[in-house]
């Protein structure tokens, strides 16, 4: 084997930072988004964030007030716009004007940047009013009270201060919910459990899955700390009636036996019922039952009651998901009632808006600045650009792709879930032009607020069928029918899957029995034996 040089030629696409950026923008969500723009702010100082429109007028009435105490006889309009020039444009960020985007692409990186006219009338204002305050003392303006009252008041502090200062902050506050394995070891500390027992017990707590089950062996357990099987099944022994009870068990069976146990029931017919015919009630075969056993009918309906007391998967109260925070970013409405297009707008969510400081950009053009201090501000000026360039486009992106999904759901907008038309992602890519993945990632974990609530954008995209008159309808509908068919059956005569299959085929649908089924368990609906009243 030898060592030597070859050429080759190939194509490959590589992402530039820029693209990958503007990639992962498409799949934010709005606070995500917010976040990244908090960071870019904090990282590039080229950055600054420009106040809304409601901050900016309540700072023009500020100066507006301090220009007019210090110059009474002024004129009203020449203080109005000085105070507009000591604000700035707060319309001027790149991220909500295309126009302005724009503008910022054309950024001269080389540093031949002029300054704008707004620049020239904030040097202007700031200039006429250090010259009038250069007449003023300094020490004047500062405001003792407010900013030494720590150091020139010696005296007593009322125990109402001291506890106001002494407070801790919200932050300190915050913390996580307790998980399954931190409120076991919690009680497992407390009790009288100790020694191989209890660090076997850690072990059998560390194996639970989020619903309490113990899928592990005390084979396997004891393998882990060098214990025997017999120290292994007393410390499982002693999980299991821990609160909440049953955490440890290997099957429903032996978890509700445990419940039963606790509660002091253990030679209740019910314990019978749940040891030696689980299979049965889970199968909601009552009448067989009854009769195999002996039993009234009443009685086995009042111990299967009690045994839905219970709970077969303890863990499930501290293994629940944290709620997620949504916030529609996209609004879909109709201005007026008697309009029949709607508007699409973007919800003012409060995120910051940008643009780049004009100080940098001037300081390109000063001969003063070093020619690394200038690198410096360009690349800053280019990473500044490149998000602005790519909020936008973000924008952009998701209002087509929304304008496309109105154009073809604006009747189930108008309507309902039950107009709801069959529609695929590649239809809306190949309307507005776009790949497929693009539309993707777009559409995922964003909220519009629409006239039949807050939707996410994925759940306007179903599957459908044709029927017998060559219209195409969505499984969306087909399954509301179903369910609608189950909900007004006879309790004592469910309807079956092949009753549905008969019905829906009257009305055009052509389904199979198991896709009958196949859409029942993903309502989470049950069979027609488990939903018969037997009383």
């Amino acid at each position: 084997m030898s060592l030597k040089l070859t050429t080759s030629l190939s194509q490959r696409l590589v992402l530039t930072p820029q693209l990958r950026q503007r990639i992962e923008m498409l799949q934010m969500t709005t606070l995500e988004l917010t976040d990244l723009i908090q960071q870019q702010l904090l990282e590039n100082p080229v950055l600054e964030e420009v106040a809304t429109q409601e901050e900016a007028q309540e700072l023009a009435e500020k100066i507006l007030d301090h220009l007019t105490s210090e110059n009474p006889g002024s004129a009203p309009e020449v203080q109005v716009e000085a105070a507009e020039a000591e604000l700035g444009s707060p319309g001027s960020n790149g991220a909500g004007d295309p126009e302005a985007a724009a503008a910022y692409s054309e950024v001269d990186t080389e540093g031949n940047h002029l300054a704008s006219q707004t620049d020239l009338s904030e040097n202007s204002v700031g200039d006429e009013i250090v010259g009038e305050d250069v007449s003023r003392d300094a020490f004047e303006e500062i405001d003792f009270g407010r900013e030494f009252q720590d150091y020139l008041d010696p005296g007593y502090k009322t125990q109402e201060v001291e506890y106001k200062e002494d407070t801790p902050t919200f932050e300190q506050f915050l913390t996580r919910p307790p998980s399954l394995a931190d409120h076991l070891e919690w009680q497992l500390h407390m009790g009288p459990i100790e020694g191989d027992a209890c660090n076997a017990a850690v072990f059998v707590i560390g194996n639970l899955d989020a619903e309490g089950r113990l899928s592990a062996t005390n084979e396997e357990i004891a393998a882990m700390g060098g214990w025997s099987e017999e120290t292994v099944e007393k410390a499982r022994q002693a999980v299991m009636r821990m609160e909440p009870v049953g955490c440890g068990a290997r099957d429903v069976r032996e978890c509700l036996l445990v419940q039963l146990e606790a509660r002091g029931e253990s030679e209740r017919l019910a314990a019978r019922l749940i040891s030696d015919h689980l299979p049965e009630l889970q199968q909601h075969k009552l009448p067989n039952l009854s009769k195999h056993l002996g039993i009234d009918i009443n009685a086995l309906l009042a111990e299967l009651q009690f045994i839905r007391t219970l709970e077969p998967y303890p863990g499930r109260r501290y293994s629940a998901e944290e709620p997620v925070l949504i916030s529609p970013e996209i609004y879909i409405e109709k201005l007026d009632e008697g309009d029949d297009e709607y508007v699409i707008y973007f919800a003012d969510d409060g995120s910051p808006r940008l643009r780049i400081s004009p100080q940098y950009q001037q300081m390109l053009s000063q001969p003063g600045v070093t020619n690394e201090t200038k690198s410096f501000i360009r690349e800053k000026v280019r990473s500044a650009v490149d998000l602005l360039r790519n909020i936008e486009h973000r924008r952009q992106t998701i209002y087509k792709v929304v304008e496309s999904i109105v154009h073809r759901q604006q009747e189930f907008l108008d309507k309902g879930v039950q107009y709801i038309k069959p529609m695929m992602l590649k239809d809306i890519a190949e309307d507005i032009g776009m790949h497929l993945s693009t539309v993707s990632r777009v559409v995922n974990r964003k909220y519009a607020h629409t006239p039949q609530g807050v939707i996410e954008l994925r759940r306007f995209f179903t599957e459908g069928m044709m029927n017998e008159d060559g219209e195409e309808i969505s499984t969306r509908i087909i399954k509301l029918k179903i369910k609608k068919l189950i909900e007004e059956e006879d309790s004592h005569n469910p309807i079956t899957d092949d009753q549905v299959v008969k019905i829906l085929a009257r009305d055009g649908i052509k389904l199979s029995r198991r896709t009958v089924a196949k859409y029942r368990d993903q309502m989470h609906i049950p069979g027609s034996r488990e939903r018969r009243a037997v009383v």
